[in-house]
């Protein structure tokens, strides 16, 4: 049984009095949705095709693919420790339950800066493709694009800060409209005469990546095209059977987009030259849209990607907020930040929080440099938090279901070998790029993790009882939430058929 504040069979320490987040308020559509949205495709292919070409050439599936292997390891790890433990903090709960509460902490605060930094590299992508849409002379002026990009960043503030409800409605709209036209563009390539080079099956093998460490960097951006359906997992509080949708709803998410960026990259990779791939830069799914359909295809393209780096943002302020409120209730960060509104049911205080860093980090961005620059510096940052605690989020589903993976070889494979494969993989990654990296990446993304030191510490010495978990193990969770799993009633199963949303 899960109370409104997430506990329940399972759960570590009881934690403070407050509201909780609204129970039940997603259904498993959106949920599947919110999961697709969170990788954002449009986005991910706009803002990492050209990147991915200049890294790994025309190995750019290649990439997408072996990450993708892995990955779902990790998203099979989500699942199974999310059938165990609902919290809006996801890995920064079951990590400090399982491993460390240190390594929950910096789970968590990887999250969450990784979500901060990217409300600038997403945002001001956004600012960019609005001016294009109106003036493509406009698009390259930093300071103009950063103004139009915090305003799309302060809507989608509000529409997260108006609840659950009102946010799976803005998402449907959004990506709704980009999921169309990207499948209208990929019956565009099938039907498209004339290519700028003739499709060869070793863009999926390992010859393009000139060794080891090409392959690992090429695997980190690979790493940031997928991440974001773990906002599933961040929404568990507010999500009907979340046990069970969660997880289904990233693994069908991760399916989707996986397809998505395959068919894209090598539709670029057959339809434009080596040459127009790297000079297109963000602008390389204009370029496609113009050479599928001449004279609209650039601007639908455009619009597409507007809608999902939107939409993406919508999902990305979800993970950051959500995982502070879990950490405010745990008192592991100020308590004000689990605070809950009355009327809208979400964390308004950490909402407002993510609001105002954010926007400082705009103006920094300003100062810094052009739009791409910015971007390819947050992406390679963002990868390196992502690769971190992905990797202990996969152990800790290891860890929790120690006592299970011997009794079949389904539960061996499925809750051990996966998962490992996939943490393996992800600290491999993380390792191998720290040489790879420019400085300006490494600083933001290691100085970032050695940001959040301070505040572990300074929290552990107030005495939170995060710090005091009582430890996750599968056999004894499921014992107990047995009682109360009323997923086999007949309500139930109608529920889950018709995939019943709130709208």
């Amino acid at each position: 049984m899960r109370t409104t504040s997430g506990r329940g069979p399972g759960r570590g320490p009881a934690k403070g009095p407050g509201r909780g987040l609204q129970p039940n308020a997603l259904g498993t559509f959106d949920t599947i949705l919110m999961a697709v949205a969170g990788s954002a495709p449009a986005y991910s292919l706009a803002a990492t095709t050209a990147v991915l070409f200049g890294t790994a050439g025309f190995a750019g599936p290649a990439a997408l693919l072996y990450c993708a292997i892995p990955m779902l390891g990790i998203v099979l790890a989500y699942a199974r420790l999310g059938r165990i433990d609902v919290n809006a903090g996801a890995a920064y709960s079951w990590v400090g339950r399982t491993l460390h509460p240190f390594l929950g902490f910096l789970s968590g605060w990887a999250l969450v800066f990784a979500a901060t930094v990217f409300m600038v590299a997403g945002s001001l992508p956004a600012g960019s493709l609005t001016l294009s849409l109106v003036d493509p002379a406009l698009a390259d002026d930093t300071l103009l694009a950063s103004a139009v990009g915090a305003g799309w960043f302060l809507v989608m503030l509000l529409i997260v800060l108006g609840g659950a409800r009102l946010t799976v409605r803005a998402q449907l709209l959004m990506s709704g409209i980009e999921m169309a036209i990207l499948l209208v563009f990929i019956l565009g390539v099938l039907a498209h005469h004339g290519y700028a080079t003739a499709f060869d099956w070793s863009w999926f093998g390992f010859g393009h990546f000139g060794g080891a460490s090409g392959f690992a960097s090429s695997a980190l951006i690979a790493a940031f095209y997928y991440w974001g359906w773990d906002v599933t997992s961040n929404l568990s509080e507010e999500t009907r059977d979340s046990r069970r949708t969660a997880g289904f709803a990233a693994l069908v998410g991760t399916g989707v987009v996986f397809l998505l960026f395959v068919a894209f990259t090598v539709a670029v990779n057959v339809l434009l030259s080596a040459d127009k791939i790297e000079t297109s830069g963000t602008n390389v799914l204009a370029v496609l849209g113009e050479e599928i359909w001449p004279g609209v295809g650039g601007k639908l393209l455009i619009l597409a990607v507007l809608l999902s780096t939107v939409a993406t943002l919508e999902t990305t302020l979800l993970q950051a907020t959500r995982s502070l409120f879990a950490m405010g209730r745990d008192h592991t960060l100020p308590s004000a930040l689990g605070v809950v509104h009355r009327r809208w049911n979400t964390p308004w205080v950490a909402i407002v929080a993510v609001g105002v860093v954010a926007l400082g980090l705009f103006a920094a961005a300003t100062a810094a440099g052009s739009v791409t620059e910015a971007l390819q510096t947050g992406v390679s940052a963002i990868g390196l938090q992502i690769s971190l605690y992905y990797a202990l989020a996969g152990i800790a589903a290891v860890v929790a279901y120690r006592k299970l993976v011997l009794t079949s070889v389904r539960e061996f494979f499925l809750g051990a070998a996966w998962p490992l494969l996939g943490s393996a993989f992800m600290l491999w990654v993380f390792f191998q790029s720290l040489g790879e990296l420019s400085g300006a990446a490494l600083t933001v993304g290691l100085g970032g993790l050695a940001a959040g030191v301070p505040l572990m510490l300074v929290y552990w010495r107030k005495g939170s009882s995060y710090y005091r978990p009582a430890r996750l193990c599968a056999v004894s969770a499921l014992a107990a939430a047995e009682p109360f799993d009323s997923s086999d009633s007949p309500r139930a199963r109608r529920e889950e058929k018709s995939l019943a949303t709130d709208f």
